[in-house]
């Protein structure tokens, strides 16, 4: 742990520690009731197994700084379920499991950049940039003529992740993908050819 903070500092996206375990703050609410001593009701999740907590502790009380760091790296390969990241600094190599990535999994493309969150020196934790740009592998062909706004069909991408788009994308097309909601279709970037 790398040092305490009390209460009055929290914030939005703030990393603790509690009972040896680190959390990020996605909510927090300083109450003072009417009568008795303030409190603070948080909403956490566990950066570990992304468990939501929410605890209501008392104004003052001290939580612990967990020894965090974020480097910035680049994703290089898969290799048995593993998937290993680059510090584009001193090119040291670690790696993260597909348990641990979970839906980042479907986003990663060689040479893409990403920050890596590391917790006492273990990966563990990925987070992308908000949009990448990926290569439909397949999906059926667009009729011409066929502009019933609104309809969608599934789509292949280089990474084996499916994703809904509208009937005009082709195989070939790279398309923007939103990478915060669970890969939800934003843009054609470029046409097959």
């Amino acid at each position: 742990m790398a040092g305490v903070i009390d209460t009055s500092e929290f914030r939005n996206g703030l990393k603790i520690e509690i009972d040896g375990e680190p959390f990020v703050i996605e909510y927090f609410q300083h109450v003072k009731p009417g009568k008795g001593s303030a409190f603070v009701r948080t909403k956490i999740r566990s950066l570990l197994s992304g468990r939501v907590l929410e605890p209501t502790m008392k104004s003052g009380d001290k939580v612990g700084v967990p020894d965090i760091e974020e480097k910035a790296m680049q994703f290089l390969y898969v290799q048995d379920g593993d998937y290993y990241f680059m510090d584009k600094r001193n090119f040291e190599q670690t790696f993260l499991s597909e348990k641990v990535l979970g839906e980042a999994k479907n986003f990663l493309k060689e040479n893409i950049d990403a920050d890596v969150l590391f917790w006492n020196g273990k990966a563990i934790a990925v987070t992308l940039p908000n949009s990448v740009d990926l290569k439909v592998s397949k999906c059926d062909p667009g009729v011409r003529g066929d502009t019933v706004s609104g309809a969608l069909k599934p789509a292949t991408l280089e990474t084996g992740f499916v994703v809904n788009v509208p009937l005009f994308i082709n195989e070939g097309d790279v398309l923007k993908i939103d990478t915060r909601e669970g890969g939800k279709y934003l843009t054609r970037v470029a046409t097959a050819g």
